[in-house]
């Protein structure tokens, strides 16, 4: 069997790669071919004829039947951009790899604003002692009462995280029976009442968060995204930040990135931008490589994939 590599890997998790597919999988003479290895002639081709797949290859290369292809380990969490795919093989992706990380960077931004990180941070690079002053802007975590938009690997992180601060917890998905709330029209009727919105929702829910659900919202409240920019009507949040109807923000997405120079979200103070970061974390690619092998070993004894999905449902 032909194992497509297209995520780059060094050249140590190269030969790792090819020792535990010799080690652990003798019997299925699988040859991994690395795309980064191949002159850009050839890397179609070898993709095409590939049984087994890892990473992300350009859309463009789907335009033609796969045959061949049975497993395929995304090496993201996202996938939305593959939703029109037709693939005959089992597909995975990262979620609970980077749900973790990802969830860690919303609770971090969410401390920084009520403990008045962002500040303290600037005055220290000045020099600057202020103490009480700020003290007495500080707020808690504690006890808020937080939305959390959508129940994928990244939302239940988030969820679990939060508990550790005696949140009340409230969910969001279309279908998913263990959300309280399941449409925009249930979200707006909340809203009010919510100190957070914690955004997880995937680039399938393009436009979701709109003006109407923003001006919903109370003006010391908090909003947070870590799923995609595309979820967000962007100008309306800008406005409302702007215009003090909104108490901050902790975006590691926006709606088109990197962020032009000329955003009003670089300079507006109750913002957090943490620069799609948020999945980040030590030995990421070689992470990658074990989650392939174990999902692999999955698939080669007939057993269900951890993290599977369906491109086309885009969860």
């Amino acid at each position: 069997m032909i194992l497509f590599v297209n995520s780059q890997l060094d050249d140590t998790l190269k030969d790792t790669l090819r020792q535990r597919l010799l080690d652990d999988f003798a019997d299925q003479s699988i040859t991994a071919v690395f795309r980064h290895e191949l002159p850009d002639s050839a890397q179609r081709a070898a993709f095409q004829s590939a049984d087994l797949l890892l990473g992300n290859p350009p859309l463009a290369w789907f335009d033609q039947p796969l045959p061949s292809l049975k497993f395929w380990q995304l090496d993201s969490a996202g996938f939305d951009g593959y939703q029109g795919v037709q693939v005959p093989a089992q597909v995975a992706n990262m979620g609970d790899y980077f749900a973790w990380p990802c969830a860690e960077t919303m609770v971090a931004g969410l401390l920084a604003f009520y403990r008045r990180i962002p500040e303290l941070a600037l005055l220290q690079s000045r020099h600057e002692w202020v103490g009480a002053p700020v003290r007495t802007r500080t707020g808690l975590l504690r006890h808020k009462r937080v939305v959390i938009l959508g129940t994928g690997t990244i939302g239940q992180a988030v969820r679990q995280m939060l508990t550790g601060f005696d949140c009340t917890l409230t969910m969001l998905a279309r279908t998913d029976p263990r959300a309280a709330l399941h449409s925009a029209d249930d979200l707006k009727a909340v809203l009010p009442q919510t100190d957070i919105v914690v955004n997880c929702l995937p680039g399938t829910a393009t436009g979701f968060f709109s003006a109407d659900l923003i001006n919903a919202m109370s003006p010391d409240s908090l909003y947070a995204n870590v799923g995609r920019g595309s979820t967000t009507d962007e100008p309306a949040l800008i406005e409302a930040l702007q215009a003090g109807r909104l108490g901050g923000a902790v975006l590691d997405v926006t709606a088109t990135e990197p962020l032009p120079a000329e955003s009003p979200l670089w300079s507006l103070p109750n913002v957090l931008l943490t620069q799609h970061t948020g999945g980040g974390q030590p030995a990421e690619d070689a992470g990658k490589v074990t989650q392939f092998l174990k999902n692999l070993t999955h698939f080669s004894a007939g057993q269900p994939l951890e993290n599977a999905v369906t491109l086309n449902r885009g969860y």
